[in-house]
């Protein structure tokens, strides 16, 4: 469908791309990986046209149309509604409407049959374009990716950048290219959004080929993985965890191939100097000389890994309690974020707040930062010293400062060995750390806010949305470094993995109210999916006893003794019906409080519960039995 062949790229004399080439084909899904830097985005510019190429050619079939979603469509505004910006990818379909109703008006005062016959044909068209249908799949498009219904009729321009860009993403995916390009698109997506995405893309009909930082994303959304690093493109035919197994054995082969080389290089080379001078060697020489002329020499492996090599230091452990929130309320307008919730932080917890966008995460950020005005109470625990990292903190760095001249001025007590140390983590090596803060990208300001956030000396840090503009290997190095912190920390985050590699605890926004699961991501992520699958239980069916026998034609005393003993059975039976049905409700009281996740933290209140639900189940089992017993002996009297 697509060729890249031979493409060279060069900025200022460097080459970013030398000789590089690619083929896809239909339905490809590639995951494009690579560091900050290599040229991903770049790539796609080229691909789409806006870029030219410094040598080497694209070509692409007559058919294959593109669309790209690209950083600069943040820009974009329009007046018009977000649907029917959405709509516009249905050109064709919309033009057809247009002269259907033109036709429609023409018809007041032609009745021709030509005319009738275009309206037919038109309308034909329009049907067969399923015309009919544009606008539920715009709309089902839409809130797939976030929006509410009552969001649909409102002006692009009164949205934020990040929902823009989201409105640009259905109108491309309306569109169906045949090859789809989207270039960062989990940047502007909260986690149901980008879970709604990846299963889209999997059943998607074109190719695809997606630039993410987010390795849950690529490994679910992705097939291939192509890999932009020193100039080259290099395909493997898997996902990103697919990717990263076969490099490391790729890699393993190269090495011992380099190494082999290297070894018989050395032979040559000492055969030829130990001979060079003897004449009846000199054939042998010259043979080899021109060989190892000839040799394609393999490459040493260069590893881009980098490890974290730096631990956090304090000047004090914060006290167990962290932060108490107590009946806290707060909302803006009509929109209630919190309703009187209750909440505490206790030192040592790794906290992942999450949830759809909207619901207000950052907000409670600030409320536990003390930043935001709120009602009820926040209680800070004993020594306690803050770091907050968020996105409009990257306006607060010192524009004319050096990178290592910000980070010095970070309050730490760290020599400029061990600064350059941590920006070297940070993928800032060398002279780069020499760098103007002014001349830095958006990702590298992300990057140097985080290194000043986590060499802080902080015992408690906000964190939020961290790992939005870090590219992959950033992204691994920050789980590492909050790995290793002991310290506490709540963040914000919608990539999984990240939440998977930090978080020990999920708080979640529910009824307007703080909820908290008290396990990792994985463990939650089970939960919920169990908690909406009702576990069937038998259900205890309570016969009604049989209606009284007809009078027999004992005696007086003998048929008044015999009503006396039915009455009295059925006296019990009632009694024992009453029994089960309040032990039946003290049983779905139990199974309620045994879901709730504030018990697992409560060992005592667990164990306590459990026997109180086994000992409902054998009362209920000896009722049960009692009540057979007694139907048996009434239907006896009956009969």
């Amino acid at each position: 469908m697509l060729s890249i062949n031979n493409l060279s790229y060069y900025i200022g004399g460097r080459p970013l791309y030398e000789n590089a080439s690619l083929h896809i084909k239909p339905k490809d899904k590639i995951g494009l990986v690579g560091l900050n830097g290599t040229g991903k985005s770049t790539l796609l510019k080229i691909i789409y046209g806006d870029l030219q190429p410094s040598s080497g050619e694209i070509q692409k079939s007559k058919d294959c149309s593109i669309g790209f979603l690209n950083q600069d469509l943040l820009s974009y505004q329009s007046e018009d509604s977000i649907l029917d910006v959405a709509l516009e990818a249905f050109k064709e379909t919309l033009s057809l409407q247009d002269e259907i109703d033109k036709v429609l008006k023409a018809m007041e005062t032609d009745y021709s049959d030509e005319i009738i016959q275009k309206l037919a044909n038109l309308q034909e068209r329009f049907e067969a374009l399923e015309g009919y249908t544009i606008k539920a799949k715009a709309e089902e498009v839409l809130e797939g990716i976030g929006f509410k219904t009552a969001d649909l009729s409102r002006p692009l321009k009164t949205f934020s950048g990040g929902w823009r860009m989201r409105v640009m993403l259905a109108k491309l995916l309306l569109e169906k290219p045949s090859l789809l390009m989207l270039d960062e698109p989990t940047n502007h997506l909260d986690l149901p959004s980008i879970q709604w995405v990846e299963n889209y893309l999997k059943s998607y009909e074109g190719a695809v080929i997606v630039v993410s930082h987010d390795q849950t994303f690529l490994n679910n959304g992705t097939e291939t993985t192509v890999e932009v690093s020193r100039g080259n493109l290099t395909s493997y035919a898997g996902n990103y965890a697919f990717y990263k197994k076969e490099k490391v054995e790729r890699e393993e082969i190269q090495q011992n191939a380099y190494e082999n080389q290297q070894q018989m290089i050395k032979q040559t080379e000492r055969f030829i100097e130990r001979f060079r001078a003897k004449a009846t060697k000199s054939n042998q020489v010259q043979s080899r000389v021109k060989a190892l002329d000839r040799m394609e020499k393999i490459s040493q492996v260069e590893k881009d890994e980098v490890a974290v090599n730096f631990k956090f230091t304090f000047s004090q452990k914060s006290g167990r309690d962290v932060i108490t929130l107590e009946n806290v309320s707060k909302s803006f307008g009509d929109l209630q974020i919190l309703k009187n919730t209750t909440a505490r932080i206790e030192r040592g917890d790794k906290i992942a707040l999450i949830g759809a966008n909207g619901k207000g995460k950052s907000t409670v950020l600030r409320i536990i930062d003390g930043s935001e005005p709120i009602q009820g109470k926040r209680e800070e625990g004993y020594n306690l010293i803050k770091s907050f990292f968020a996105q409009h903190q990257l306006e607060a760095l010192g524009i004319n400062n050096e990178i290592l001249q910000e980070m010095m001025q970070a309050g730490s007590r760290k020599s400029e060995t061990e600064l350059r140390n941590v920006l070297g983590c940070f993928l800032f090596t060398n002279d780069d750390v020499f760098k103007k803060i002014k001349v830095l990208s958006g990702g590298e300001k992300s990057r140097v806010a985080l290194a000043k956030t986590l060499i802080s000396e902080a015992n408690f840090l906000l964190l939020d949305e961290p790992t939005n503009h870090l590219d992959i290997q950033s992204v691994n190095i920050l789980i590492q470094a909050l790995q290793q912190y002991e310290g506490t920390f709540v963040t914000v985050s919608h990539d999984r993995l990240f939440i998977k590699g930090v978080a020990n605890k999920i708080w979640y926004i529910e009824d307007e109210q703080i909820k908290e699961y008290p396990g990792t991501y994985d463990e939650y992520v089970y939960w919920r999916e169990n908690q909406v699958e009702k576990v069937a239980k038998p259900q205890n069916i309570v016969k009604k006893a049989p209606k009284p026998a007809p009078k027999s034609s004992a005696s007086k005393q003998e048929d008044h003794a015999h009503k006396k003993a039915i009455k009295e059975k059925e006296k019990n039976l009632e009694s024992i019906e009453q029994q089960i049905t309040a032990l039946e409700k003290k049983k779905t009281d139990l199974e309620h409080q045994l879901a709730q996740p504030s018990v697992y933290e409560d060992e005592a209140k667990m164990q306590q519960l459990n026997e109180a639900y086994h000992k409902i189940q054998e009362d209920e089992a000896a009722l049960n039995q009692k009540w057979e017993d007694l139907a048996e002996q009434l239907e006896s009297l009956q009969n």
